[in-house]
């Protein structure tokens, strides 16, 4: 058994000062029944917690460190540009850089303002077509998260779902009455309720690639589907790609399936690890942003130059299309095999993968599963799985929802020291 002394003692000392002990609850590891590993530091495809266990790391922060933990460049450029300040509140050349590297990648995009969060990205791109379109309702798939603000915590994928919470306190009723849910991949489901409220539907926001309910891929025609749909009521389409932008090609998900959506929201990757989102699109839209328009959205550290500076430094490293081969490599080998073990042990399993993000659905039912609906995932297997696999020195999210993000720092040793943890986990459960 590993040391977690130092672990538990400072957890216990943070549920006195810090809700749950965390600052996000998934990293409670409440679900798991287990107490979370507390970090000291990342390097390459290893964490090390603060009683020196290493780990190797298939969370990489929830997606941001495609370069892998404390990536030398980026160390460097950062030291740099704290030594010339970390923030101003005034605009600067890093904020213009950025964003070019943004617009040039994804074709959908005109303009881009940054912010802190996905979830204010999410939350001020809904601002900004009910602006736009003078209209109120807006559309959302269920299981698909973006964010905790008020109206988006109806049927929210992950968080709320690991934790049994189908909403939130504090959301008033009137407030989720403008959001409608509909399965995703049921162009039926969306047409019907375009039929319903279309002339009052503001937007349809979507993960393209849904990554908090598990990894689920659109089905053929799906996402042209919805552009149709929305082309016919003049609504706008809202792609979410804060975990899918820059992981699965550098133009996202919107570049794979040839899509364009008049809003994308994109987070994680281009903060290369510091806190930062945008959401941008067509110009005549974006255009209704303050100061130009009447959308109102500001924010304090907004385009700060620490987040600026790693977010260049990574996006100019993923230019490099060859990068998203190596990940895509690198995530087929290491899903291929799992695959294989799962089935010599008769463990009925699933993997669903794009490039450098998969997830895989375990249940005990020899009957097939509907992985489309990823709570047919049996709890009770993943528990024992993920304990498993963190004794063995195996980080992963301590949730059947979440994603396994793969870096370009992971090597193959670390791909085979994987697999043969996982061919004694899956031996013992």
């Amino acid at each position: 058994m590993r040391d977690l002394t130092q672990s538990k003692h400072l957890f216990s000392e943070s549920k006195k000062v810090i809700p749950g002990g965390v600052n996000s609850p998934v990293r409670a590891f409440k679900d798991v029944g287990l107490d979370p590993v507390l970090i000291e530091h990342g390097e390459g495809a290893y964490l090390f917690d603060i009683d020196g266990n290493g780990y190797i790391d298939y969370v990489m922060s929830w997606g941001p460190l495609i370069l892998g933990h404390a990536d030398q460049e980026l160390v460097d450029s950062l030291k740099d540009a704290i030594g010339k300040g970390s923030s101003f509140g005034a605009p600067t050349q890093l904020e213009l850089e950025l964003a070019q590297l943004i617009v040039n990648a994804v074709s959908s995009i005109d303009k881009v303002r940054m912010v802190n969060s996905g979830t204010e990205a999410v939350m001020t791109a809904i601002r900004l077509a009910r602006g736009y379109t003078g209209r109120n309702k807006i559309i959302k798939m269920v299981g698909c998260y973006h964010g905790h603000s008020d109206s988006l915590l109806v049927d929210a994928g992950s968080g709320p779902a690991t934790l049994a919470i189908p909403g939130s306190p504090g959301v008033p009723p009137a407030f989720a009455a403008e959001t409608i849910t509909v399965p995703f991949n049921d162009l039926e489901g969306l047409s019907n309720a375009f039929d319903k409220y279309g002339e009052d539907i503001a937007a349809v926001i979507l993960e393209p690639i849904p990554a908090n309910m598990g990894v689920i891929l659109p089905e053929l025609g799906y996402l042209d589907g919805i552009r149709e749909i929305c082309d016919k009521y003049e609504s706008l389409l809202i792609f979410d790609e804060v975990i899918t932008g820059f992981r699965v090609s550098y133009g996202g998900a919107q570049q794979l399936y040839g899509i364009k959506p008049d809003i994308t929201c994109l987070g994680k990757i281009i903060g290369g690890g510091l806190p930062v989102a945008a959401y941008g699109g067509r110009k005549d839209i974006m255009d209704f942003i303050a100061p130009d328009g009447p959308v109102y959205q500001a924010g304090t550290l907004s385009g700060n130059p620490l987040a600026m500076t790693a977010g260049i430094v990574t996006l100019k490293r993923l230019s490099k299309e060859t990068n998203y081969d190596i990940l895509k490599e690198k995530t087929n080998y290491l899903v291929s095999n799992l695959e294989r073990l799962a089935i010599e042990k008769g463990l009925e399993v699933q993997f669903n993968s794009v490039t450098a993000l998969f997830t895989q659905f375990l249940s005990v039912d020899k009957k097939p599963v509907n992985f489309s609906e990823s709570a047919n995932t049996d709890r009770e297997l993943f528990n024992k799985f993920f304990k498993g696999m963190l004794e063995r020195g195996i980080y992963m999210a301590p949730s059947p929802f979440e994603a396994v993000f793969l870096s370009l720092a992971h090597k193959k040793e670390d791909l085979d020291k994987t697999l043969e943890v996982y061919r004694d986990v899956i031996k013992s459960i």
